[in-house]
């Protein structure tokens, strides 16, 4: 999240430097980096293809989809994590037979 946070702060406050979108390559290549940096730490998620084809317009690199990614990402992983313990306290066969 720090990091997603870092990449739109960076493009909002070097505003000169990455106002020109798809023209300009340095805001290409930190979206690419951050991009993949972003599946490598959490895996591919749909949620930052949006965000990597949007910071390629003039201007939409001002909206700080990194951060709305990541953060709908975690919404889900949270989301999944609640429903596989709602699901295992359902479920007692499907325990860890070391955990009784």
């Amino acid at each position: 999240m720090i990091l997603a946070i870092l990449a739109d702060a960076l493009q909002i406050a070097v505003f000169p430097f990455f106002v020109e979108g798809a023209m300009s390559p340095a805001d290409d290549i930190l979206d690419f980096g951050i991009g993949a940096l972003m599946v490598h730490l959490l895996g591919w998620h749909w949620e930052f293809l949006p965000s990597l084809l949007a910071k390629l317009m003039p201007g939409v690199d001002l909206v700080p989809f990194w951060t709305m990614a990541v953060a709908n990402v975690y919404r889900k992983s949270k989301r999944i994590a609640v429903q596989a313990e709602e699901s295992r306290e359902q479920h007692p066969a499907l325990r860890d037979p070391q955990h009784p």
